[in-house]
C-alpha cells in the first residue's frame, strides 16, 4: 500500500509542478520513447540473468505491494512456540518432540500458531535443527556453524532479486538517453521542416531522457531497496530462531533462552519481557 502511496506522490509532484510551470501534459505522452526504453531496458533484463534469477525476481516483486508478514504478533507467536517446545523437551526429554517435528501440521503444539505453519521455509527451518537436537550427534559449536551457513544462503538468495531490480533501474536512464538520441537523430534528418515542427521533435527527444530517469529513480530503484528490507526481515527471524535453540542447548531454561531471541529482535518488532510473557501464557492456555 505505502508502494503506491508514493508513486502517487512521485506522479502528483513530477506532472503537477509541470502543469504548475505552464507546461502541457500532453507533450509529455511519448509511447514511441516508452517502448523503447521499457523495451529496451525488458531485453537487458533478460539477457543479464539467468532462469533462477529471473523466477525469483518475478516471485519477489508482488511483495512489494503487501505490508512485512514479520510483525510483533508472528515474533511473538514464535518465540511461544519455542517456549512451548524447550519446556516439553526439558519436562519429557528431547525424544517427547519428536513426533511433532517430524509431523508438524498434526502436532498438538504447532496447530495452535497456524500463521507459522502457513510459512513453509520457517517451519522447516525450525524442525529441521529441532531434529538435529533429537538425534544428540552434533554439538552447539557445530549445530551453530551449520545454522550460519544456513542463514548466509537463505540472505544471499534472497538480495537476488533486489540486486537485479537494482541492475534495472540504473540501466533505465541510459535506455532514456538511448531514446534521446534516436530522437536526435529523426530531428536532424528532418531539419528541413519549419522551426515549430522541429521544436516539437526535440521536445520529443528530450522526453525520453526524462522518463529514463523518472522510472529509474521514482519507480524501480527504490523497489530494490523494498526488496533488501524484506530480505533482511526474513534473516532476523531466523537469526531468532537460532539463538534462541543455541541457548537451550548450552543449558538455559526455556525463558531464559526465549529471552536470548527475543533480545536479538528489531526495537521496532521487540515486545518487552511482560508482554511477551503474557503471550506465552495465553498461548500455553489454548
Amino acid at each position: 500500500m505505502l508502494v503506491i502511496v508514493g508513486y502517487v506522490i512521485i506522479l502528483v509532484s513530477v506532472f503537477g509542478g509541470f502543469a504548475l510551470a505552464g507546461g502541457h501534459l500532453a507533450s509529455l505522452w511519448q509511447p514511441v520513447e516508452l517502448l523503447m526504453i521499457g523495451g529496451g531496458a525488458v531485453g537487458a533484463f533478460i539477457v543479464g540473468n539467468n532462469t533462477k534469477a529471473l523466477k525469483a525476481t518475478m516471485k519477489a516483486f508482488p511483495t512489494v505491494f503487501k505490508g512485512s508478514k514479520y510483525t510483533r504478533a508472528l515474533y511473538m507467536d514464535v518465540l511461544a512456540l519455542l517456549f512451548e517446545l524447550l519446556t516439553k523437551i526439558r519436562k519429557e526429554g528431547l525424544m517427547s518432540i519428536e513426533a511433532d517435528v517430524d509431523n508438524p501440521e498434526s502436532s498438538p503444539l504447532f496447530s495452535k500458531y497456524p500463521t507459522i505453519l502457513a510459512d513453509h521455509h520457517l517451519i522447516e527451518f525450525l524442525t529441521d535443527y529441532l531434529r538435529l537436537m533429537v538425534s544428540g550427534s552434533m554439538n552447539a559449536f557445530e549445530i551453530e556453524n551449520l545454522m550460519d551457513n544456513e542463514i548466509e544462503t537463505h540472505h544471499h538468495e534472497g538480495e537476488i532479486p533486489a540486486h537485479v531490480i537494482a541492475k534495472l533501474g540504473d540501466g533505465l536512464p541510459a535506455f532514456g538517453i538511448v531514446a534521446a538520441v534516436m530522437g536526435v537523430v529523426h530531428t536532424m534528418e528532418s531539419v528541413g521542416l519549419p522551426p515549430s515542427e522541429l521544436g516539437i521533435l526535440i521536445a520529443a527527444a528530450l522526453v525520453g531522457t526524462f522518463l529514463g530517469i523518472l522510472l529509474a529513480y521514482g519507480f524501480v530503484g527504490p523497489l530494490a531497496g523494498l526488496l533488501e528490507q524484506k530480505g533482511h526481515e526474513a534473516t532476523k527471524m531466523l537469526q531468532t530462531i537460532k539463538v534462541t535453540l543455541l541457548a537451550s542447548i548450552n543449558g538455559y531454561a526455556p525463558a531464559i533462552a526465549v529471552e536470548f531471541g527475543r533480545k536479538v529482535l528489531y526495537s521496532t518488532e521487540r515486545p518487552s519481557f511482560s508482554e511477551l510473557e503474557e503471550h506465552v501464557k495465553g498461548a500455553k492456555s489454548r
